[in-house]
């Protein structure tokens, strides 16, 4: 898939960050696009700035989808169908995810299960809803976007983090068995897994949105108490600080994790899409996943070892990727 132009791509996660940017990357290249997401509002302004860089013939919609929801997933599929004037797609991004619910042991049952949901059965239910449409076109491509977390479970030493890393984990193996399962039965067909470092998107204000909080300030005490604990376990100088300077804290963290990282959303947009040009079927986004990566594979046993963490904060890779300490205390 040389070209987009004329093609029709569904994008998961369509209102911000990496979903917002291939939606604007892939319209401006003439392809149809169809974006979801859990935010009216914000895929009201990926669709204006969608339309304001493609031609008038390119169809953009938008679409209101929790992805952990099957059946708001397949009424997903039946409105972009009609929207479309179509009986197959060429493209499916699942973007979506977020984070929280870390530790499987002390955290809310809810929590966990939530993020689990839209990360892993996002993909599934999504998958489920459109690969027998990338299956009827002439040419097609699943695109799912795992995380380094999904090769590495851990954000840092004493910090739980088992819901997304199990949650990524999934969705790189369920992408790898895809290979040979659409080479045997689909070989029109492609497959990748994307897994980014750290990306300058709104995760996790996102992610505190889709627990039914407006922002960080509106963490409950005992959520507070969690996020505290955490700081101090990392060794942060957060000494008699009051529960409103902590939510103060956690809501500047969430913004730093979006307009600080060392790779942009829109750079990551384009590497995807570099990615999906060259039929790669592993994508990894950031120096720092690309080190990561390289360091997991030649020492697996030390991955989660203190020594291990110790040389990435020594080489400054870590504080490249631990970013993605905020995805989890908030």
């Amino acid at each position: 898939m040389k070209s987009f132009s004329g093609k029709i791509a569904v994008i998961t996660g369509g209102g911000t960050g990496m979903g917002r940017e291939l939606a604007l990357a892939l319209s401006g290249e003439a392809c149809h696009v169809a974006i979801c997401d859990i935010s009216e509002e914000n895929m009201q302004e990926t669709l204006s700035l969608c339309k304001a860089g493609a031609d008038s013939d390119v169809r953009i919609s938008t679409h209101i989808c929790d992805v952990s929801r099957e059946d708001q997933v397949l009424a997903f599929r039946d409105e972009v169908l009609i929207a479309h004037e179509t009986d197959h797609v060429n493209l499916l991004f699942n973007n979506a995810g977020i984070a929280g619910g870390g530790s499987f042991i002390v955290d809310k049952r809810e929590d966990w299960e939530r993020t689990f949901d839209i990360c892993w059965f996002g993909v599934y239910f999504c998958s489920r809803a459109f690969v027998p449409l990338l299956v009827e076109s002439d040419a097609g491509y699943l695109i799912n976007t795992s995380s380094i977390n999904g090769f590495w479970a851990a954000i840092g030493p004493g910090v739980a983090h088992t819901s997304y890393c199990a949650a990524k984990f999934a969705v790189k193996g369920f992408t790898e068995a895809l290979i040979t399962d659409l080479g045997v039965n689909a070989p029109h067909v492609k497959v990748a897994v994307v897994m980014p470092g750290h990306i300058g998107t709104s995760i996790v204000i996102n992610s505190t949105k889709a627990r039914g909080r407006n922002s960080a300030m509106d963490m409950t005490p005992e959520e507070v108490a969690v996020s505290r604990s955490i700081m101090e376990k990392r060794g942060l100088p957060i000494g008699n600080l009051s529960d409103d300077h902590i939510r103060e804290a956690m809501q500047q963290r969430a913004l730093d994790f979006r307009d600080k990282a060392p790779t942009t959303a829109k750079q990551a947009a384009n590497i995807i899409l570099d990615g999906v040009r060259a039929e790669k079927w592993r994508i990894l986004i950031g120096d720092d996943a690309d080190i990561l990566d390289q360091r997991v594979r030649a020492t697996p046993e030390d991955a989660y070892t203190e020594a291990f963490f110790t040389a990435l904060t020594r080489d400054g890779i870590f504080t490249a990727i631990n970013g993605e300490e905020a995805e989890q205390e908030s």
